[in-house]
């Protein structure tokens, strides 16, 4: 397929409704249609967004749940060279206002029920807003535009704008803001192409492929397949949100083949009643990234779902995939607990990325699974930087390297394990814990459903060793059976000296647990 220099990412659209005009493009509730409809309303919209005055790299800010209509939008904007920013559906009224300000939007599509509240004294929004939902305004007449009017009055005509080139900015994306305000991260049509390129090469996509989006379209831990899998003309199954029950009945429903899930999912998704029973035969593949996983998880995933696994480490800043535990050849012949064990692994390098996990002083570190250092990346597929935050980007990307400030091992294999974010690491007693290995032992006590590590200020220590556990439902266990189960698999200086009982993790919008929210929550005692 040729690249051309046009509209770039829009392209890859362009290309596929004129080889597969009649290929299923999108599942969306009621909604169904090829990826011919599916360019047609692509255009209208692009053609109705420059009606109301969006020039190139003017920025588009989109707050929307799941939908054929969040698809359409990330191809209008690329069709005019505009910049789309996707904002987290759980942002406070002050990170929302940030981020339109910021950014400086024009325009903001929107389902009117996820507009935050806004707080006494701030000053109504002044943009240009286009609903989604009719249902859901109160008063049509406060300057709210119909989103399906909208592209019912555009035409399909081919815009009079600038053309885009690698270099220009597609997307925007405000990172969650749970250790300070939001901070833009910019990709480019370049970032993007080149991953979905490479995602292609690296999974096996193709026309027979059907893509759940089930993370959040907001998030790069989905919002990469839109061009991936628009590129192979394979379906865009799409559900609002992660809710167990209705994933499974779109897997069996709509027989999809692959998806990506943030580990929390994965728990709840396997846990959930009647997920044994599930029709999972159409899956050939689920790929799980955003947070480290535990092995005993990734064991039940295999087992309940019987299709391959594979752990993806990625960054908002690297469009997002840096590593895959995708197995070579030779090591697809061990036996599977040996399998299991690279399986959930960060992974080996993805296409196109030169990884480094490196020492303070720069100087890499030996491939003995053992010793730790960061890790830094350089790809086509990094960011050129944040949103105007000029000293944020020269410290984070030094001569060409973005420092991801996540700490790895290397095996003699070359796959990396990730062991904790440099934020996260506790210092107890002048002693390194990675939590993520404590984690993983706690995910291993049949009565945990949820297990998250933390460390808490303490007086001798420094910072003590804590456990914040969500129990399964019916089971009864005593604190002190947990300690002693972590006793017999970790160095002393590595057990948790308490266990906290809570009834849910703080999560994030892309369903990630927030170590900040514990940390403040319980820190405070």
């Amino acid at each position: 397929m040729y690249w051309g220099c046009r509209r770039m990412l829009y392209d890859i659209l362009l290309e596929t409704s004129r080889s597969d005009p009649e290929n299923p493009a999108v599942l969306c509730g009621g909604v169904r249609y090829d990826y011919a409809r599916l360019k047609d309303r692509v255009d209208r919209l692009s053609s109705a967004l420059l009606q109301l005055g969006v020039e190139k790299s003017d920025r588009i800010a989109i707050l929307h749940r799941n939908c054929h209509r969040y698809l359409e939008t990330y191809f209008a904007a690329a069709r005019i060279g505009a910049v789309l920013v996707p904002m987290n559906i759980r942002l406070s009224f002050r990170d929302f206002a940030h981020i339109l300000n910021d950014s400086g939007a024009k325009i903001l599509i929107a389902q009117p029920s996820l507009l935050p509240p806004r707080s006494t004294g701030e000053p109504p929004l002044d943009k240009t807003r286009i609903f989604t939902e009719p249902g859901e305004i109160d008063d049509p007449s406060e300057g709210w535009l119909d989103y399906e009017s909208l592209i019912q009055a555009g035409i399909s005509a081919d815009p009079d704008v600038e053309m885009c080139e690698d270099g220009d900015i597609a997307q925007i994306y405000y990172t969650s803001g749970t250790t300070g305000r939001p901070k833009g991260v910019i990709l480019t049509h370049g970032n993007n192409r080149e991953h979905a390129v490479r995602s292609v090469g690296e999974l096996g996509l193709s026309s027979c492929d059907r893509w759940l989006h089930v993370s959040p379209m907001f998030h790069l831990a989905d919002a990469w397949a839109v061009w991936a899998i628009t590129k192979v003309a394979g379906t865009h199954v799409l559900i609002p949100c992660f809710e167990p029950g209705q994933v499974l009945k779109a897997i069996a429903d709509h027989r999809v083949t692959l998806s990506n899930f943030i580990p929390t999912m994965l728990n709840v998704l396997v846990n959930y009643p009647g997920a044994k029973e599930a029709d999972f035969s159409s899956l050939r593949l689920i790929l799980s990234g955003g947070a480290p996983i535990a092995k005993e998880v990734v064991r039940r995933v295999m087992e309940t779902c019987g299709c391959e696994y594979v752990q993806t480490y990625g960054m908002t800043e690297t469009a997002p995939f840096l590593t895959m535990s995708l197995l070579r050849e030779e090591l697809r012949l061990l036996p599977f607990e040996e399998r299991l064990a690279y399986l959930v692994t960060t992974g080996r390098p993805f296409s196109g990325v030169q990884l480094k996990v490196v020492r303070e002083d720069g100087s890499e570190v030996v491939p003995d699974d053992r010793e730790v250092g960061e890790i830094i990346v350089k790809s086509e597929t990094v960011t050129p930087g944040y949103w105007r935050m000029p000293e944020e980007t020269s410290q984070r990307i030094v001569d060409g390297w973005l420092h991801t400030r996540d700490l790895a091992r290397v095996n003699r294999e070359g796959y990396v394990m990730i062991v904790d974010r440099k934020d996260d690491v506790i210092i107890t007693g002048g002693e390194n814990v990675y939590t993520v290995e404590v984690e993983d032992v706690l995910y291993a006590f049949p009565g945990i459903l949820e297990a998250a590590v933390i460390g808490l200020p303490h007086s001798v220590w420094g910072e003590s060793v804590t456990a914040v556990i969500v129990a399964r439902e019916g089971e009864e266990f005593e604190d002190e059976e947990v300690i002693r189960f972590c006793r017999q698999r970790l160095a002393p200086f590595k057990v948790p000296k308490s266990v906290i009982r809570t009834d849910c993790l703080p999560k994030t919008g892309s369903a990630k647990v927030s170590k900040y929210l514990l940390r403040d929550r319980f820190g405070r005692g």
